[in-house]
């Protein structure tokens, strides 16, 4: 059975607040992934400043090793304002990169990230931090784009976000979510009875969480197998299926700067 890792980050950040702005390093993962029986891994950066730069640390290991991992480009929605769709065509073009990442914690995500992804037919692995009304959002907006939400969305074990994550990740057939990260186990067996086994994947939130310890929650939901070897696998593997080295059509750098400047209430006020 193909043993695939979703959720993992690679590479030297140039914070010093945590491990997650400091540094990433896979010399202990690589050791727990192997024990764990664990073949591939989706790598994307540690938070950092910039990250045009950071993602080249993470292509030089992709590149190196592509049979062992993937990778996906992390970018923040307002510093790297404009650019954008030249780091995103840059990671699929020349790193062979399969997805975009984003995070709440630099910057909410923007209509930008979401035209540039659809055009290249990407997954958006977003992490919402606990706001996942804006899911609805992005689900219905971009019905072309697969949204993945992880740590069933919120990381910080808010049992009321992660609760009312559910139902939307059972309505909306182009979100997703991972399980690294979860404490709380009813929740994750909840949103696999409601939702399906097929609209998760398993990620560990390396090297930081121990992915066999992570692994080891997915095989206490005691799926069938068929179902199991969706969630370690193929459910990241369809999604980066269809990924286009092409986009499907030219995004023109003016569009994306009128759609940024009002990002931050498109995303979060329904009405606009």
């Amino acid at each position: 059975m193909l043993l695939l890792d979703a959720h993992c980050h690679y590479g030297t950040g140039d914070g010093l607040t945590g491990p997650w702005d400091t540094r990433a390093s896979l010399r202990k993962y690589l050791v727990w992934a192997r024990e764990a029986g664990i073949t591939r891994t989706n790598l994307f950066a540690a938070f950092h400043s910039d990250y045009a730069q950071v993602n080249r640390e993470v292509a030089a290991l992709v590149r190196a090793q592509p049979q062992r991992f993937y990778g996906f480009a992390f970018v923040n929605a307002i510093a790297d304002k404009g650019r954008v769709f030249r780091m995103v065509k840059q990671a699929v073009q020349e790193y062979g990169f399969k997805g975009i990442k984003v995070h709440r914690h630099d910057a909410r995500i923007s209509r930008e990230v979401c035209e540039v992804a659809q055009a290249f037919s990407l997954p958006i692995l977003y992490d919402v931090m606990g706001e996942v009304s804006t899911v609805e959002l992005l689900a219905t907006e971009y019905p072309k784009v697969n949204f993945i939400i992880p740590h069933l969305g919120s990381f910080a074990d808010d049992w009321q976000a992660q609760l009312a994550f559910i139902p939307l990740l059972e309505r909306h057939p182009n979100v997703f979510t991972d399980t690294s990260g979860v404490r709380r186990f009813d929740l994750l067996e909840m949103a696999v009875q409601r939702a399906g086994a097929h609209k998760m994947l398993f990620g560990s939130d390396g090297p930081w969480l121990h992915p066999g310890v992570e692994l080891e929650k997915v095989y206490a939901l005691k799926l069938p197998k068929k179902e199991l070897q969706l969630v370690l696998a193929g459910n990241f593997l369809r999604l980066i299926h269809h990924v286009r080295t092409e986009p499907l059509k030219i995004i023109r750098q003016s569009f994306i700067q009128k759609q940024t400047t009002i990002v931050q209430q498109t995303v979060t006020d329904p009405w606009l």
